[in-house]
């Protein structure tokens, strides 16, 4: 299996090449949500800015989740826009540890597009000391046509359903999962059944993606894949967050891993505004947990 991450020199080589791909900035915090600004000031050259909050989520109502999937037509529409084609690669980065860019990441491959991560994201790229451009990249229209289907997901029922009887992670922090917590969502806890495994813990200091036998490691016990498990052992895996974009920088570490995890879009934001959804609090007996 081709990796799913680039290292900065092997992404400065191919922007060299004669077969340069799309890089795409998603520059997204928590606190700075609109990364226009910061992307204005300095990027990978050639690099387009994608807003997470515009592009890659839609809006609609409380019980679709605070950053649901937009549909296929307006997601093809700003592939277009980003200059994107049938035939080229893409690669995604960010300023947050690879959590934006792995929402496009994974929307993008659900979509049967070529792409990688940038490992380390736009840190990486200036450690490395890789030439800088400012201003805003004007592409030339793409004419890309997306399919979306190629990746796992689940609905809320499926994701009900899985933490009963499969293996649905919760990859937020363990305040937040065990309902001591909640900034945002109108409900503090998380999906009964669901096991704790903190989306940061995928990550080295340097904010790049843990080695895959490691990742491959800390997830064992918890998806059932470790000592003891059956040789024939295929478990179903789930992830959710709180909006369904951390959720799928679980779903990256976990394909570096080795398996195919299926993203719940909806995540804790859609589960907590939908009336009758059971809630559990604390840590459950035997569900188990990673910090």
């Amino acid at each position: 299996m081709t990796t799913p991450l680039i290292d900065p020199d092997e992404l400065a080589a191919q922007l060299a090449s004669d077969a340069p791909p799309v890089v795409l900035d998603v520059r997204y915090r928590l606190d700075a949500p609109d990364g226009r600004e910061a992307y204005r000031a300095g990027h990978v050259p050639g690099a387009v800015y994608v807003s997470l909050d515009d592009e890659l989520a839609a809006h609609g109502e409380p019980e679709e989740g605070r950053h649901p999937l937009p549909s296929p037509a307006a997601f093809q529409a700003s592939a277009r826009r980003w200059g994107l084609d049938d035939d080229r690669a893409v690669v995604v980065y960010d300023d947050w540890n690879s959590f934006a860019a792995a929402r496009a990441w994974w929307m993008l491959a659900d979509a049967g597009v070529d792409v990688r991560v940038l490992d380390g994201g736009w840190r990486a790229w200036r450690d490395a000391g890789l030439p800088l451009e400012t201003g805003t990249a004007a592409p030339e229209p793409g004419n890309i046509t997306l399919a979306a289907g190629r990746l796992p997901r689940l609905d809320i029922d499926q994701a009900a359903a899985l933490a009963g009887e499969g293996v649905l992670l919760d990859v937020r922090a363990p305040e937040r999962f065990r309902g001591e917590v909640e900034p945002i969502d109108p409900a503090a806890g998380h999906i009964p059944g669901a096991r704790n495994a903190p989306t940061t813990g995928n990550l080295g200091p340097d904010g790049r993606f843990l080695p895959a036998a490691t990742l491959r490691e800390r997830y064992a016990d918890l998806v059932g894949t470790g000592a003891g498990a059956p040789e024939t052992a295929d478990p179903t895996i789930g992830v959710y967050c709180g909006s369904g974009v951390t959720a799928s920088h679980a779903a990256l570490a976990l394909t570096l891993a080795g398996l195919r995890p299926a993203l719940y879009p909806g995540s804790w934001s859609q589960w907590s505004n939908t009336p009758g959804r059971p809630i559990a609090t604390g840590d459950e007996p035997g569900t188990g947990r990673l910090d």
